[in-house]
């Protein structure tokens, strides 16, 4: 289990807060980041949701924008190089993990209607949305709930088995967390390309439970074989493809 990174930096802070006027709560936190040159994820369960977020956070004043499966791959990359060159704070989404992210700038994670039980708020995917502000030295993640759900638990209760560790370990050895500086690529670049790649059409949102996403599995492997039996190969390519991408989502691969 490797859990010390190079750079020193520990898995972020989580901090769990009531569900009760978070959004202008939401808005003090992305602003006193962006006061200090950082950025922002904030995660929803739908993408009305985000869409709405992200035009109530622009209203008052916050440089946001929404990116979720209805924009294309360059769409997307143009959001995302924006939050990354500062020319936004905040990005809103409902699955940003499937965008492949990689964001250094990002030092804090919000994630709205935490305790909502689903593929989208299970352990797994906590775990990998918290990830997300383990890039920054000042990473945090602030979970709005109103409840802990049992996967929210074992989230925090993980992450922070592994920042102690990871605190006791820099303070054994005299390490002090490096900021990490990563360039901002043009979106023509292979980047750009590679990210059209990682973006097929996975529609996260009609997913309820890790079980429904295993039996989607199942069912396109059915498709899988015929289609090759078939001599259908690119359609069986297209399937493979799909398949592998569905079983990232559940930790498979």
């Amino acid at each position: 289990e490797q859990i010390v990174r190079p750079t020193g930096i520990p898995d972020p802070e989580v901090e769990v807060r009531l569900t009760e006027n978070q959004l202008e709560d939401l808005i003090k936190e992305i602003k006193a980041r962006a006061e200090r040159g950082e950025r922002s994820l904030v995660l929803t369960t739908t993408k009305r949701l985000a869409e709405e977020v992200a035009d109530y956070l622009s209203e008052r004043g916050i440089r946001a924008k929404y990116l979720h499966s209805d924009l294309n791959a360059i769409e997307r990359a143009k959001v995302i190089k924006e939050l990354r060159e500062g020319k936004i704070d905040a990005i809103v989404g409902v699955n940003l993990l499937r965008e492949g992210l990689d964001l250094p700038e990002v030092s804090l994670v919000a994630i709205l209607e935490a305790d909502k039980e689903g593929f989208l708020r299970s352990y797994r995917s906590l775990i990998q949305i918290i990830g997300r502000a383990a890039r920054h030295v000042n990473g945090k993640a602030i979970l709005y709930a109103d409840r802990i759900t049992p996967s929210m638990k074992k989230a925090i209760e993980e992450t922070e088995r592994r920042r102690k560790i990871q605190l006791e370990y820099n303070k054994r050895h005299g390490i002090t967390p490096k900021p990490i500086k990563k360039r901002v690529v043009s979106l023509l670049s292979v980047e750009g390309l590679d990210l059209e790649r990682k973006l097929p059409g996975v529609d996260i949102e009609k997913f309820r439970s890790e079980e429904e996403v295993l039996k989607e599995i199942s069912k396109l492997e059915k498709e899988m074989w015929e289609a090759a039996n078939n001599w259908e190969f690119e359609k069986a390519a297209k399937l493979r493809d799909r398949i592998n991408e569905l079983k990232k989502l559940v930790g498979l691969v």
